[in-house]
């Protein structure tokens, strides 16, 4: 979850002005609509300014915590998704890093596992094991609220979500307020990206959403359009953003 950040942000420096494969989208209208209402109401209303504050007034350390208590909770599905996908030794060592760090980390809030060298490799999820099973992606969704999606990556959100611990916690109020945080931190995280969005943007957001999955899939693999860029051929440049 959180390096899809990083790549959103790559993408949107690289792909202004690169042709993107015809994404498979029938309900574009639709789509349309409700991505006017998550960026045009829900975001520029409520969480964006939210975002600013949280950003604003939270130091780093506080920032490194809350991160770092949501990446391990992302490291669990992510053991079950890499061993469904065959990656026996990553499933074991993102299996490894969610009992280190939910123990010796105090629940998260410190990543030991990673001072132990142990990092797992890049989050997987559901949609991504789907895909590598040969499941194809169908239409492009825009989802109210949620954000883009595909037909095989929305309800796939459910198999992933039946992992996390807190799906098992009896308050309600507790498991959206959890939910919502986790939000706010990713959004915080996202700000001034508005400023590189040109063109069209809904089909800017669908683009970069749809090479970023593919990305994902392929495990780092760059397309040849992204050859002409030296110096990035390794995709780990970026982990520094």
């Amino acid at each position: 979850m959180r390096s899809l950040i990083i790549y959103f942000i790559v993408f949107l420096s690289f792909s202004v002005n690169s042709q993107a494969a015809d994404p498979v989208d029938p309900l574009e209208e639709l789509n349309r609509k409700f991505y006017a209402f998550n960026f045009d109401v829900v975001d520029p209303l409520f969480l964006k300014p939210i975002a600013k504050t949280y950003d604003e007034l939270s130091p780093q350390f506080v920032k490194t915590i809350v991160d770092n208590f949501f990446s391990n909770l992302d490291d669990l599905p992510s053991a079950a998704n890499s061993l469904l996908q065959g990656k026996v030794s990553q499933s074991i060592e993102f299996a490894s890093r969610f009992l280190i760090n939910s123990s010796l980390g105090l629940a998260g809030i410190f990543d030991v596992a990673t001072y132990l060298k142990i990092k797992g490799g890049e989050p997987e999820d559901f949609g991504q094991t789907l895909a590598v099973w040969g499941v194809e992606s169908g239409p492009y969704l825009m989802l109210p609220l949620y954000g883009p999606s595909t037909l095989r990556d929305a309800p796939s959100n459910f198999f992933d979500s039946l992992l996390d611990p807190f799906t098992y916690n009896d308050n309600y109020e507790a498991r959206v307020g959890l939910k919502a945080f986790d939000v706010v931190s990713m959004r915080a995280e996202m700000l001034g990206i508005d400023d590189l969005m040109s063109g069209d943007e809904y089909l800017f957001v669908r683009d970069i959403y749809l090479q970023t999955r593919e990305y994902e899939i392929k495990d780092g693999e760059l397309d040849d359009a992204f050859g002409d860029f030296e110096g990035f051929e390794d995709f780990e440049d970026f982990e520094d953003f």
